[in-house]
């Protein structure tokens, strides 16, 4: 599996169960859907995805903006909160998280994936201004099996915050060609998703 990681924290089964439906396309693969914050610290420990669509009410002591808080001082993830709250007092706390995007129930599936496309580029950008540019030559000092010059085009667009969908078309080439790149880089990097990708090559630069 080499699409967009994402995890999904929504205490409603069928709310959870919609979302996931909508994510079901060429660019994005839930990681997991859990349903409180127990599981979400377990799952953004153990299986730590690209991005995570947080509910904020949980129906517990903590919620989703508590759970961002984690995420900001532990993981460094890109977010976005879905929820049916847009009272001032939730948009206050919220705010303070600096969110990647704030979707209000009832959505639909454009809602998700223009915002999540609009986060994982955005989170990309701000990551790589203080970092210096890919080196295809740097890179592959580092491997005992090299990137091809495409392959290092693939990984460039991701470390851009470019979807599987956006690569084909810039490239001129299938998506299940990208996919079939991804997952060569991905064992050329001895990693398992975009993040953990991008954590190893800028420990290069």
């Amino acid at each position: 599996m080499n699409e967009i990681k994402i995890l999904i924290v929504e205490d409603d089964p069928l709310i959870a169960a919609d979302i996931e439906q909508c994510l079901n396309n060429i660019d994005f693969q839930v990681s997991s859907v859990v349903y409180n914050t127990e599981d979400a610290v377990h799952q953004l420990e153990k299986n730590t995805p690209d991005a995570v669509l947080l509910d904020i009410n949980l129906g517990e002591i903590t919620d989703g903006i508590d759970i961002a808080d984690l995420i900001n001082k532990k993981f460094q993830l890109p977010f976005l909160y879905i929820t049916s709250h847009a009272d001032r007092q939730t948009i206050e706390r919220a705010k303070k998280t600096q969110p990647a995007g704030y979707i209000i129930k009832p959505f639909d599936e454009r809602d998700i994936l223009a915002g999540l496309e609009i986060a994982l580029y955005n989170y990309s950008q701000r990551k790589n201004i203080t970092q210096p540019v890919l080196s295809y030559t740097q890179i592959n000092k580092h491997l005992s099996r090299t990137l091809s010059e495409r392959e290092f085009e693939i990984l460039q667009a991701i470390y851009d915050g470019k979807t599987n969908q956006q690569m084909a078309e810039s490239l001129f080439v299938s998506v299940n060609t990208v996919k079939t790149h991804i997952t060569n880089i991905y064992l050329k990097l001895d990693v398992a998703s975009r993040t953990s990708a991008i954590a190893r090559i800028r420990g290069w630069i």
